[in-house]
């Protein structure tokens, strides 16, 4: 391949698979704040980062969150709604990834939990897309510490270079990069379909 790249990683929520946590979390914050500052806080937040990375049960995920960010809801109507944020693939995301030649191997790397991930496989139909599937509660590392990357490289086998990454978080793209990763932004299937073909893989 031209490109060097034998790897391509995506990220599943923003990039290939339609959220709707944002609007359902501002709303129950009761807080103005910008979805750019309320990302932040889910990414540090102590009660995500033991969900998503298995250690901890959904129930007491629930509580511990919505004390964190003093969210103005039930614990069980919290997880009612937390289990469909993911709402499917993108229009156009399936066809996308038909489109790239056989001789790239497609992974995943995502945040997830038992919730979610379930209904991703299942539901989403995301099981029979990938050669490789790196879910964060099942590894126990998350993004977006280097510790996940580098899991990914051992499992994969494969160097840095040989790895084209899109996430639609700044952050984790930033972290990828710092190991040699070629790591780009993309929000939405025509972000990712322009970095396919930047990078000359369709």
């Amino acid at each position: 391949m031209a490109n060097n790249i034998e790897v391509i990683l995506f990220d599943l929520g923003g990039v290939l698979v339609e959220l709707s946590g944002v609007p359902t979390l501002l709303s129950w914050s009761g807080e103005t704040i910008t979805p750019e500052k309320l990302w932040q806080r889910w990414l540090t937040s102590t009660a995500v980062r033991e969900f998503e990375t298995g250690r901890t049960r959904q129930d007491h995920f629930a509580r511990q969150l919505i004390d964190e960010m003093s969210l103005r809801i039930d614990p069980d109507e919290f997880l009612a709604s937390f289990t469909h944020w993911p709402r499917g693939m993108y229009p156009g995301a399936q066809e996308l990834l038909s489109r790239i030649p056989p001789d790239y191997t497609l992974a995943v790397l995502s945040n997830s939990n038992s919730l979610h991930w379930p209904r991703m496989l299942d539901e989403i139909g995301v099981a029979g897309m990938f050669e490789h599937l790196f879910a964060s509660h099942l590894i126990g590392k998350l993004k977006p510490d280097v510790e996940v990357f580098e899991h990914v490289l051992t499992e994969l086998d494969c160097s840095p270079a040989g790895v084209l990454y899109v996430d639609d978080n700044q952050r984790n793209v930033d972290v990828a990069r710092s190991l040699g990763i070629r790591a780009e932004v993309t929000q939405g299937i025509a972000a990712v379909e322009k970095v396919l073909s930047q990078y000359h893989i369709i």
